[in-house]
């Protein structure tokens, strides 16, 4: 591989050879992207299912992207995939298998198994391993069982305990990585809260599920609607977590040999400024090309607006708006998931973190959550993924 320079080719060496379990969800394209793009970097790309479109162009300029399908709960499929990958020198797991609930055993198990399956095939013949990067979320510093105090902020950092009630398996992978890694790889955690960013391959895609509302709300002459309840309109609940902060962190985090641990650090990956859905919501709106209320009033905010229900309809809808603006091919549930969204605007806890550590170890990306959002409106634009 080389670049030009006054006409003629100049070399470059690969110094990091790094493996992405989920390379097609938000963060992962996002890591691939950002790993190529520094021309010093080989990059292993793991998903069960096939590559976006953008890889594709990746692989057309480049012979430093593989693409690998496998499935990684399945021992002898992964084995025999990545067992031969001895070059590899950082993972990036952000992946997870979504078959059963969040906080379900079975949940558990399944995303052990996977992270378990691709350690044994990587760990015996990857002799250079320098870090390992696991990507979890803010869910845990809370339960999602209750009880629940709504009244109650509180900024969660890394020394918060585990929540003692309740199954989550972000825990289970931590304490894999401490049992298989300790004193012997360095390796960290970064929790990010709401994902902002582009992907067709995520199943909790929340600038997915916002644009394709706004679209349909745009052709049908539909009100723009935030569905959920007054203290998530409101109040602070969630912290806003833009994907190229994320992926850019945990390359922070893996080549930056002085804050490392082998016993592991954690990180909050989060955007540093806080947000109420009530005071970005119109800006949303106007972005979108949405006609809103110009005075103060109740039409933007709606306790029972469900948009699981507002939206089953609407596929045709979709259809009829992607072939009319030239777009992706694409069906709605592709890039909308409106149970999410239900679930998201009626979370009933605060899930707000600190970024004290992560500024004090001299990580200094930050994002306004607005800021972002409109950013990846664009970037969606810009793939003709929406209109």
């Amino acid at each position: 591989m080389g670049v030009e320079d006054g006409g003629r080719e100049v070399a470059t060496t690969i110094e990091n050879v790094a493996i992405i379990f989920g390379v097609t969800g938000l963060v992962g394209k996002e890591l691939a992207r950002r790993l190529i793009s520094t021309q010093k970097w080989k990059v292993y790309g793991v998903a069960r299912r096939n590559p976006d479109q953008i890889f594709s162009s990746i692989k057309s300029c480049t012979n430093d992207f593989s693409f690998i399908s496998c499935d990684l709960l399945d021992p002898v499929e992964t084995q025999q995939k990545l067992a031969l990958l001895e070059d590899v020198t950082h993972v990036f797991w952000v992946t997870w298998a979504s078959k059963y609930v969040f906080d379900m055993r079975k949940c558990c198990e399944q995303n052990k198994s996977m992270m378990s399956n691709a350690l044994n095939a990587i760990l015996p013949t990857a002799k250079s391993l320098k870090h390992v990067s696991l990507q979890t979320g803010m869910k845990h510093y809370v339960s999602l069982q209750g009880p629940f105090d709504e009244n109650k902020v509180r900024f969660y950092d890394e020394d918060c305990p585990r929540v003692s009630s309740g199954i989550n398996f972000y825990y289970v992978l931590e304490d894999l990585l401490h049992e298989r890694l300790s004193s012997k790889v360095a390796w960290s955690v970064h929790r990010p809260g709401l994902l902002i960013g582009s992907s067709r391959k995520t199943l909790y895609n929340f600038m997915g599920s916002l644009c394709v509302y706004a679209a349909i709300c745009k052709r049908e002459n539909l009100p723009f609607v935030f569905g959920g309840t007054r203290e998530c309109w409101e109040d602070l609940c969630i912290d806003g977590s833009d994907v190229r902060l994320v992926a850019e962190q945990q390359i922070w985090a893996a080549t930056n040999y002085d804050i490392q641990s082998s016993d592991g650090q954690s990180f909050n990956a989060i955007n540093g400024s806080n947000f109420t859905w009530k005071e970005i919501w119109p800006s949303i709106g106007n972005k979108f090309g949405l006609e809103l209320p110009s005075k103060k009033n109740m039409m933007l905010f709606s306790q029972d607006f469900r948009y699981a229900k507002a939206m089953s309809d609407k596929k045709q809808v979709w259809r009829e708006i992607v072939l009319k603006e030239g777009l992706v091919p694409t069906e709605m549930e592709d890039l909308a998931n409106w149970e999410f969204m239900d679930v998201l605007f009626r979370c009933p806890v605060k899930m707000l973190g600190s970024r004290e550590k992560a500024d004090r170890f001299g990580f200094e990306m930050r994002y306004n959550t607005l800021d972002s959002i409109l950013y990846w409106i664009d970037f969606m634009k810009d793939e003709k993924l929406i209109p």
